[in-house]
């Protein structure tokens, strides 16, 4: 039986380090690298990545409500919110302006919107953005599994590669539902408009396998910047980036960030 997806939720700013735990504010040495996980995710998805890229990021792992030590917040259920929110939490906390965003699926999405809520506020975009496993933001809608119940939903993400080595009967995937299902219906509710790219680079990076995210649909987030446009193609279905190539990925992004380490750009925005 279909799910009745609950009402849109508003609510009260939390404190910004709510939303990047373990996180200080001030000034970095070193780019600091913005996380966002797929849908119904945390930041246990990037907890080794601060080892395993050498030191030439600072990672910072965003928290969304619904899940872990914010579980009994209510999750959102539109995109546009949490996008502003976030974005005012960041700017908060002091983390924009020398930032790489990186965003994996739904992640992807809200890293892009987040850039463009920061645009419009006249703060610094990021650095460079990298998107991965999601589609060009104006080719979402086209799906309604938050609507599923909970023996389909579980199903689908099965098929998809994203249940690890859990079962859907573990409390772990059970807990994480609620989250999943509100997260899915930001992306399945999203409606781009028209708007001006972004100046910032970007990076799209897409799994051979992956059949929500395809090559051709994610070639097509070469329309949201004007800045300079880098592709990358993995092996892999939709969780690649928990798979073996997560090493070429992180390899990557450890290249970009110590790039970007030397440029004017990060010392005028780190200043």
């Amino acid at each position: 039986m279909p799910v009745t997806p609950p009402d849109p939720v508003r609510r009260p700013p939390r404190p910004p380090a709510a939303w990047f735990p373990g996180t200080s504010a001030g000034t970095a040495d070193r780019p600091r690298l913005v996380c966002f996980s797929y849908a119904g995710g945390t930041p246990s998805t990037f907890h080794d990545w601060p080892a395993l890229l050498d030191g030439t990021a600072h990672v910072v792992s965003v928290l969304l409500p619904g899940r872990g030590l914010r579980l009994n917040e209510a999750p959102y259920t539109e995109l546009a919110p949490l996008a502003d929110d976030l974005a005012t939490a960041l700017a908060d906390h002091g983390l924009t302006g020398d930032c790489v965003f990186f965003g994996h699926s739904m992640g992807a999405l809200l890293a892009y919107e987040v850039a463009c809520v920061l645009r419009d506020r006249g703060l610094p975009e990021p650095l460079h953005l990298v998107v991965s496993g999601s589609r060009a933001p104006s080719l979402y809608s086209d799906r309604t599994d938050h609507t599923r119940d909970d023996e389909d939903l579980l199903r689908v993400l099965r098929e998809l590669g994203g249940l690890g080595p859990y079962d859907g009967t573990s409390v772990h995937v059970q807990r994480r539902l609620p989250a999943l299902r509100a997260d899915l219906r930001c992306c399945e509710l999203y409606r781009w408009r028209p708007r001006t790219p972004l100046s910032c680079p970007v990076t799209a990076v897409s799994g051979t396998d992956d059949p929500i995210a395809t090559e051709e649909q994610v070639d097509a987030w070469d329309r949201y910047t004007v800045g300079e446009f880098t592709r990358l193609h993995l092996p892999g279905d939709h969780f690649f980036i928990n798979g073996e190539s997560r090493t070429p990925l992180l390899r990557h992004v450890r290249s970009l960030c110590a790039r970007l380490r030397g440029t004017p750009a990060f010392r005028r925005n780190a200043s």
